[in-house]
């Protein structure tokens, strides 16, 4: 009897409406509930353990999970969706499961066919959330061989999840052979120490913790695979950066509907006005209409790009690197004006609400400062070089977690 070959990756095919209508309806109803005191969580700087189980009460955590494995079986188009509807309520908790989404799918980038069933399984039993320990400008670890295992030493910051995930995936290079590989590690691990540091302007409750290990054991079967060059492998980082762009677009979204509240809310008018309310005068309809406008831009890419990135992990290992490096560069473009987007409709929806709006009781500067912290990640100039080196020459970046 002839045997099937295993799917490189397990996921196929593209969101119908039904399913994003599903999931839209969850991560609202989500939504709702962290609007309600996100301001009072930010200002408390707790690590979101209560925030977590919300999500996993929810299902979202398993929304990404083939659904023959015991998940849900939805599509990026559909995380990517959830992660941006919860960015304008909470930009934290949004970041927290997007990277959830990006950690927990390393199983379907990095291990091979035949193992990943297990690790799938297991995320679903112990309704995993997924932290990570990945930062590549932070290259501080030393990964050593010991018989057929391995020990984990060094230090990393800006582990987003760490402080509140169940399992922590890890890329670090073998000493000696400079093999890269990404593994996972427990939160409770011995060695592991949790640094309870995350204390910045934006994104408070996000967990990134920095993380210290100690002689931590890694044995076989906690290696998921080795970080490759491989086409359809490398579509992680440009699935990082769209989910990027959705949570940017979100918290653009959330500081227009808060600040059209806040304008609606203002009685009178400005004494030079012919109108009657601030909402009625044109000179801030038109601010308002620029931001919305260029908001809407920025999501019909993003809805665009989301349905491209599904449609090309359907191909599996037939992925191509021509293929894979329009994609990303699309994505980069994304990346541009999102970040663009977030930072001014964040920034300037302050000129139409006042300065009654700056008490901070409002939260209005939340939008801001989340947005702010995060596009900080990785340079955008640098995503504008890359969109335009591949448009005049057709040069691709290196690869890499950036790019």
């Amino acid at each position: 009897m002839t045997v099937a070959a295993l799917p490189r990756v397990p996921y196929s095919g593209t969101a119908d409406h039904a399913e994003l209508e599903h999931w839209r309806g969850i991560a609202r109803q989500v939504a709702g509930t962290l609007a309600a005191d996100a301001l009072a969580r930010d200002r408390a700087n707790a690590q979101p353990f209560a925030e977590v189980k919300l999500l996993r009460e929810a299902g979202l955590l398993e929304l990404l999970v083939p659904a023959e494995f015991g998940g849900a079986g939805g599509h990026f188009e559909t995380a990517f969706e959830v992660i941006r509807i919860l960015a304008a309520a909470d930009g934290s908790i949004s970041q927290l499961l997007a990277y959830h989404y990006i950690n927990q799918s390393s199983i379907a980038f990095y291990a091979p066919a035949e193992v990943q069933a297990d690790w799938w399984r297991r995320t679903v039993e112990g309704s995993w959330l997924w932290g990570d320990s990945v930062n590549p400008v932070d290259p501080t670890l030393v990964l050593t061989e010991e018989g057929d295992g391995y020990r984990l030493n060094g230090a990393k910051r800006f582990s987003t999840g760490s402080g509140v995930g169940e399992v922590i995936v890890v890329n670090a290079q073998v000493e000696g052979s400079g093999e890269l590989l990404a593994f996972v590690v427990p939160r409770d691990a011995q060695g592991l120490e949790i640094v309870d540091d995350w204390d910045y302007l934006g994104q408070r409750l996000s967990a990134s913790n920095s993380l210290v290990y100690r002689n931590v054991r890694i044995e076989p079967a906690d290696v998921l695979g080795p970080v490759t060059d491989e086409p359809v492998s490398t579509l992680l980082t440009p699935g990082i950066q769209l989910a990027f762009a959705n949570f940017y677009l979100g918290i653009a979204e959330g500081a227009l509907e808060r600040g059209k509240q806040i304008l609606l809310g203002r009685k009178n008018a400005w004494f030079l006005s012919a109108a009657e309310t601030y909402s009625q005068d044109v000179v801030f309809q038109r601010t308002v209409g620029e931001l919305k406008a260029r908001t809407a831009a920025v999501a019909a890419l993003a809805e665009k790009l989301g349905r491209r990135f599904d449609a090309l992990l359907s191909l599996a290992g037939a992925v191509t690197q021509p293929q894979r490096a329009e994609l990303a560069v699309e994505i980069a473009e994304l990346k541009v004006v999102s970040t663009e987007a977030g930072v001014e409709v964040a920034n300037r929806i302050f000129e139409v609400t006042g300065s009654s709006s700056t008490k901070s009781d409002l939260g209005l500067d939340l939008f801001w400062r989340n947005v702010r912290t995060h596009s900080l990640h990785d340079p955008v100039d640098y995503k504008k070089i890359e969109v335009g080196a591949y448009f005049l020459r057709g040069e691709s970046q290196p690869l890499s977690l950036y790019t």
